[in-house]
């Protein structure tokens, strides 16, 4: 199933997440400027020391997706750094608005993409289905935000330890320049996905799906998009610190919710990487995003894996995007 989704990269791209400019958009109502940059002398407590060192990045083998630029595999080399072992939650993120009045994109632009099955019959009545083409399981709900995830009626008061979502690539560098911290880049991420593992695993822990039949990841189970067995214990965003951590103590690294890198995305990057902390192309059109989603499935878009990639506009926001933050040694 796998070698077929991957067949057509770029049609598994919306189930994924799909991007802002897929939909008729409104400018943002403006304010919610980027806080001044602070020193970079983070608190580490929450983060884990990754080592740094060689590993082979990027996939050629048939279940990945060529468009996306998943190759060749080649070397690179990591400085060490910190990133925090689990993507940032809606704790978190509250204290950031609290501390700063802060509005994300989200807020501004007065909607965000949200999941069909995620909305009851009430909230799919005043949502616009149908937003994007080719996934039309995605609907543009007004009032979508990180507060009220579902839209109007929705909150977080049972999920203050989910990873925040509806956040902008923007909105995630406003909070990591907060918190003197940064996003770690695409190479830092696989690097810390891989656990030091030797190279070629697929996955945080290996190259099995489920070892000994468990569920080690938050992805769909069943009948994407229209059944959701829910066997891995979550129909949707799970708690930021669920599962088994990987080797270097990093929580749900594949699976839950996609993590904005610091990258530009380019698809040939690969081919012109530098050996030594590659920090991806000058310019672009998309950040880079990595680690896949709750909605992901082998039938359709199996880019929960370490070596998968995906992007998507610097202002887009979704249901299942978030991101966790990096900070120098």
């Amino acid at each position: 199933m796998e070698s077929s989704a991957a067949a057509d990269g770029q049609k598994a791209k919306g189930c994924c997440a799909p991007a802002r400019g897929e939909s008729a958009a409104v400018e943002p109502a403006g304010g919610g400027e980027l806080p001044g940059k602070r020193a970079r002398n983070a608190n580490t407590s929450g983060m884990k020391l990754i080592p740094g060192g060689d590993f082979l990045m990027g996939n050629e083998r048939d279940y990945g997706f060529p468009l996306d630029g998943e190759g060749p595999v080649h070397a690179v080399t990591v400085a060490p750094f910190y990133l925090d072992a689990t993507t940032v939650t809606n704790e978190q993120f509250n204290d950031f608005v609290n501390a700063t009045g802060y509005k994300t994109e989200a807020e501004r632009f007065g909607w965000s993409f949200v999941f069909e099955g995620d909305l009851s019959a009430k909230q799919l009545a005043s949502a616009v289905r149908g937003v994007v083409r080719g996934s039309e399981w995605w609907c543009r709900v007004d009032g979508a935000t990180w507060r009220h995830p579902e839209g109007a009626g929705s909150n977080i008061k049972q999920r203050w330890k989910h990873p925040v979502v509806h956040v902008s690539w923007n909105d995630a560098v406003a909070y990591a320049t907060w918190v003197k911290k940064r996003l770690p880049t695409e190479a830092e991420w696989e690097f810390a996905a891989r656990g030091g593992l030797p190279a070629g695993n697929r996955f945080p822990w290996g190259d099995v799906l489920e070892p000994e039949g468990r569920h080690r990841m938050n992805v769909w189970q069943g009948v994407f998009p229209s059944k959701n067995t829910a066997a891995d214990g979550h129909a949707g965003v799970a708690p930021a610190q669920s599962f088994r951590p990987n080797a270097y103590g990093l929580y749900q690294m594949t699976g839950n919710v996609w993590e904005w890198c610091a990258d530009w995305f380019g698809a040939g990057y690969y081919r012109v990487s530098p050996r030594e902390n590659p920090a991806g192309p000058e310019k672009g059109n998309e950040r880079v995003m990595r680690g896949g989603s709750y909605l992901c499935h082998a039938s359709y878009c199996n880019r929960y894996r370490v070596d998968a990639r995906n992007r998507n506009g610097a202002d887009t926001s979704t249901t299942n995007i978030g991101f966790r933050c990096a900070s120098d040694v």
